[in-house]
């Protein structure tokens, strides 16, 4: 699964620590996120959206593998 959570953390200027606080994950959680290792919850996935006030999918993009 691809993502733009960190683009949108630097459009919100939150550093990786700040926006880990903000979604009570640590700050390993975001950067594994931002690199693609790991997928969110869904819990996490929608306390970032609306964080940063937007849709799930505006964050982060399901790839079928199947197609």
């Amino acid at each position: 699964m691809k993502n733009k959570l960190k683009v949108l953390r630097a459009e919100h200027n939150y550093t990786q620590d700040q926006l880990a606080k903000a979604v009570e994950v640590s700050r390993q959680t975001i950067n594994a996120i931002e690199k693609g290792k790991f997928d969110p919850s869904l819990v996490l996935a929608i306390k970032l959206a609306r964080l940063f006030k937007t849709e799930i999918e505006a964050i982060f993009i399901y790839e079928d593998q199947a197609s």
